[in-house]
């Protein structure tokens, strides 16, 4: 082997093994600062509190995590419900009706919307889309800040992760049983419904948990929109705060450093990381476990 082939190797390894420590790392750093945590606070009150308020005098303080989880789901499920239906619905049309040429310009642009920076999606929910909405529906109520307005402007933002994915799952699926299911007197929509997504269905189950875990890390979209009043509901019309926009605002204010209040980004933190965790295991078993399914 060439000198200069042995020093790529050498180069690729240390790469691969820098992505290693630098995950371990933070995983470390989270677990060791949440056990801190832990020490002061109980785990059971942190699970099970309905009130979240770590910022109050001593003796009022609550570190119930499930407001703060409350806000986060019902965003990150606005979000899905705008984004399966059309993410889906867009790769069936760009694998099964559009033009090669047609799609080959689309997807493209599709794909754009993934790289526009979330904080102008944030002002764009706040300044454009929730304006709109009180002016289409007065009836609601809807507050200034609310969980409707980020959660579907989230949905626009990971309509690409979907689609995109989705279509390349549906455009993979051998030309074999699209025929078959032409020569037995199936339409193209039959087809496409019967046939090709539920051959493709690892790959769009995928997909969508992928989208779902953009979406629930998502920070400035909700920190922008949606408010920062930590409420145990499930109305979108209400204001909201999700982890990540708690930690943004605990990071960024006069919180002392090594404070109990200060030590919450770390547990909330944690309880994000576990959740994505979890979802990124689904994904991964369900490419495993289906993955051969139609070969």
């Amino acid at each position: 082997m060439k000198l200069s082939e042995k020093l790529i190797e050498k180069f690729l390894l240390a790469c691969s093994l820098l992505t290693i420590l630098t995950t371990v790392g933070i995983i470390s750093v989270l677990f060791f600062e949440t056990a801190r945590f832990f020490q002061v606070v109980s785990i059971i009150d942190f699970l099970t509190d309905t009130e979240w308020s770590p910022s109050f005098a001593k003796g009022q303080q609550h570190f119930g995590i499930l407001p703060l989880l409350a806000g986060t789901f019902l965003t990150t499920f606005i979000a899905m419900c705008v984004a399966v239906p059309l993410g889906i619905t867009i790769a069936v049309y760009l694998s099964e009706y559009a033009d090669p040429r047609l799609r080959n310009v689309v997807k493209p642009v599709l794909e754009i919307l993934a790289s526009i920076p979330t904080i102008v999606y944030g002002y764009f929910a706040l300044t454009f889309v929730t304006p709109l909405l009180q002016g289409m529906f007065p009836a609601l109520g809807l507050t200034n800040f609310n969980a409707l307005s980020p959660g579907i402007i989230m949905g626009v933002m990971i309509l690409p992760l979907v689609s995109s994915l989705s279509e390349d799952a549906l455009y993979a699926v051998p030309k074999a049983l699209r025929e078959g299911s032409y020569a037995m007197g199936a339409t193209k929509l039959q087809t496409a419904l019967k046939v090709i997504i539920p051959a493709a269905l690892s790959g769009i189950a995928v997909s969508i948990i992928l989208a779902l875990s953009r979406a629930v890390g998502e920070t400035m979209i909700v920190a922008i929109a949606a408010g920062n009043k930590p409420t145990l509901t499930f109305n979108p019309l209400e204001q909201v705060q999700t982890a990540t926009t708690y930690i943004v605002q605990t990071v960024n204010g006069d919180v002392a450093n090594d404070s109990i209040e200060y030590k919450t980004i770390y547990a909330v933190g944690m309880s994000l990381f576990v959740i994505t965790l979890v979802l990124n295991n689904i994904s991964f078993w369900l490419k495993k476990r289906y993955h051969q399914a139609y070969k």
